[in-house]
């Protein structure tokens, strides 16, 4: 199975990193947050956001970019308002972190300059500043998965009070 990273840079809202690791439990993505953080992790904001789903979380902590760099090689995606070109222009390949930054003022602009060919972003009306930061990350992890077609994800539901019929 593939392997696709989400990394937060210093998140500061407890309840969408709860939201973000929600989302990672139920894909299978690694989840890397990079301090400093806007909260401890055993916020309760952020166990309730994630719900009982931390079980399935792969979750690891760094206390830096520099500290996450020097651990971890791969493709990465800056996700950025600023970047110039579509997150759907981009082929992810296996082993690719998607990074995204602080709620309040996104990456670091000597980041997004140092990684300019691998900047991305999700079109929005130029008068909105920005999406929600856990809605962006679910729209980019579903984006990568649905060019890996879905590997070893459940892609059908079943009713409880009645049966599909066959298609």
């Amino acid at each position: 199975m593939p392997t696709l990273n989400i990394v937060l840079l210093e998140p500061q809202i407890p309840q969408n990193t709860g939201n973000i690791a929600r989302t990672c439990a139920a894909t299978g993505a690694r989840l890397h947050l990079i301090g400093p953080m806007g909260f401890t992790v055993d916020d309760r904001k952020l166990k309730r956001a994630g719900l009982d789903y931390w079980h399935l979380l792969d979750i690891t902590y760094y206390d830096s970019w520099e500290d996450f760099a020097s651990k971890n090689s791969g493709p990465c995606f800056f996700f950025s308002t600023k970047a110039p070109r579509r997150y759907t222009d981009m082929q992810y390949p296996d082993g690719t972190y998607l990074v995204f930054g602080r709620e309040d003022a996104g990456l670091p602009e000597s980041l997004l300059q140092q990684h300019q060919a691998a900047c991305v972003r999700l079109p929005m009306r130029d008068a909105a500043r920005s999406l929600n930061l856990s809605n962006t990350v679910a729209v980019a992890v579903y984006e990568a998965l649905r060019q890996w077609d879905f590997p070893d994800l459940l892609d059908h539901g079943q009713p409880r009070q009645f049966q599909w019929d066959e298609p």
